[in-house]
């Protein structure tokens, strides 16, 4: 029997060596592939991380925090552009989880190891994916570089996997907040108000996730043919709030007295200010149901919680 710790879990795939062997012949092709297996190496080993084996185009590693398995992803992003100049350019796909890790004779098995493994099959060119619960062991700040995804069906696993993806730009991250214009900063939120049809219901930001939809264990329950039986989520997203789409018809957001919506169609937003949520159609449709929402960003706001 092997140790069991709890480790974070690192899987790099590099993709784009086709192009390298058809256009540089497959000696100095291979010289390049291995030159940038070992700059991820590097990368992970000065982030005090452990290579555990390389796989062909790739590696797998562990981490003791996941703060190192990041920084390491984003040095060995970095460093993947200096490998072959003037070359196809080589991709790097990287997945990361963290959880319990049985080690035995130097390799590691696991479900962590199973998900960030599985994460590669979704990983688009040049994309590190993480699951949810490696992101929510983050510092704020490294939150705040990634933005939610769709919840993903990986193989061999039944229930779907919540997922993020590092944003190479901040604009397109949590920092900067859908609905918000260029330049405003919204404050923290610290919980949030939504009122429907004569109810309301206030959660603090440690009271969440919360589930909107049809089903009765939802904790807002909307029975409309229209809302999917779990239809959105609102949970806490570094200072933020985010909500997430999780329909069939989609949910669509308008903030404030704005008379744009913005249209979620399996995608997410972070909730700033106050606005209303349409569920499965804009909120300008008089028939839609819909719920309005407050965030809370005065602490006193939240004594009667």
């Amino acid at each position: 029997m092997g140790n069991v710790s709890r480790r974070t879990v690192l899987f790099a795939d590099l993709r784009g060596s086709t192009g390298l062997y058809e256009s540089l012949g497959n000696t100095v092709a291979a010289e390049h592939v291995t030159r940038a297996v070992h700059e991820v190496a590097h990368a992970v080993e000065r982030h005090r991380g452990v290579v555990v084996k390389t796989l062909g185009d790739g590696l797998l590693a562990v981490f003791a925090r996941p703060g190192g398995a990041l920084n390491a992803a984003l040095e060995a992003q970095q460093r993947l552009g200096v490998v072959a100049p003037g070359a196809p350019q080589l991709h790097l796909q990287l997945g990361l989880g963290v959880g319990d890790v049985v080690e035995v004779d130097g390799d590691c098995f696991g479900d962590a190891v199973n998900v960030a493994a599985r994460l590669l099959d979704h990983a688009d060119t040049g994309e590190t994916l993480v699951t949810r619960d490696f992101w929510r062991e983050l510092s704020e700040p490294l939150q705040l570089q990634f933005r939610s995804l769709p919840p993903m069906q990986l193989r061999g696993r039944q229930e779907p996997v919540e997922v993020l993806v590092h944003c190479a730009s901040p604009s397109d991250s949590l920092l900067t907040h859908q609905g918000t214009r260029t330049g405003e900063t919204a404050l923290p939120a610290l919980g949030i108000m939504l009122s429907w049809r004569g109810k309301t219901l206030c959660r603090a930001r440690g009271q969440l996730p919360l589930q909107i939809g049809r089903n009765p264990d939802c904790g807002v329950v909307i029975d409309d043919g229209r809302v999917s039986r779990s239809h959105a989520r609102i949970d806490a997203a570094g200072a933020g709030l985010e909500l997430l789409d999780l329909s069939i018809n989609g949910t669509f957001v308008r903030f404030g007295d704005d008379d744009e919506v913005l249209s979620l169609r399996r995608g997410s937003c972070t909730l700033h200010g106050h606005g209303a949520i349409g569920l499965g159609a804009p909120p300008s449709d008089g028939r839609t149901p819909t719920i309005t929402f407050a965030t809370i960003t005065q602490p006193h706001e939240l004594d009667h919680l």
